[in-house]
């Protein structure tokens, strides 16, 4: 997709806030300071309109943004932050919830999972979660420059055996500094939300187990 037009429109913290004009949403969950802002930034080409920031757990709301007249991004508040209070926490996931479970525009959710690490027990629950609750989910391996090129199979291995992936499901490799995954992600995005569909798309790759929903994951094979 060449992105155009690329803006934030809104900070939402309720229902009543989201957008109506029914364009398909990618939603982007993951921990704090996972890299959400930071591939937004490289998938629309633009340095800083999604705010990246220092301070985990800064993103308290459901942060919208507009991507020509195609799509939103919707970027979630991160998850497993400790020094928010349980509280604060069960508020968010609630939030969290029901947007996941009840928003009719919602395509997929990219999960996103720091590369250099094994998934957290957060990582874990939100995964299983969302597989469970039959929300398309891919995974996205973020941070891909952060460590030597060599090791990226061994990490993505951990990655996958750690969340219990599906047979045949891959977390995708990504790094903004390198926009290493770019291209492939928004292939991903655009089968998601039916973009560029003609009459031959019944001819295309449809997204593992369609009904209910499930992983959007790429072949391993």
């Amino acid at each position: 997709m060449k992105v155009n037009q690329a803006e934030f429109i809104i900070s939402a913290v309720g229902p009543s806030q989201y957008p109506e004009d029914a364009l398909p949403e990618i939603a982007l969950a993951g921990r704090s300071n996972v890299g959400k802002s930071s591939l937004i930034n490289c998938l629309i080409s633009r340095k800083n309109l999604a705010r990246t920031s220092s301070q985990p757990g800064k993103t308290q709301t459901l942060n919208y943004y507009k991507v020509n007249q195609d799509l939103y991004f919707v970027d979630l508040p991160g998850y497993g932050y400790a020094k928010v209070s349980k509280t604060k926490r069960e508020e968010w996931g609630k939030f969290i919830e029901g947007y996941l479970l009840n928003r009719e525009p919602l395509m997929l959710v990219m999960q996103l999972v720091d590369l250099r690490h094994p998934p957290t027990k957060d990582d874990i629950a939100m995964y299983e979660w969302l597989l469970h609750m039959g929300v398309p989910v891919q995974v996205v391996a973020t941070k891909a420059d952060k460590i030597p090129k060599t090791q990226w199979p061994k990490h993505l291995k951990v990655v996958r055996e750690t969340l219990g992936m599906p047979k045949g499901v891959q977390p995708l490799l990504f790094s903004s500094e390198l926009k290493l995954g770019k291209d492939e992600l928004w292939s991903i995005l655009e089968q998601a939300i039916g973009y560029g569909a003609s009459e031959e798309s019944e001819e295309t790759v449809s997204v593992e187990g369609e009904t209910p929903k499930t992983e959007a994951g790429t072949s391993a094979e």
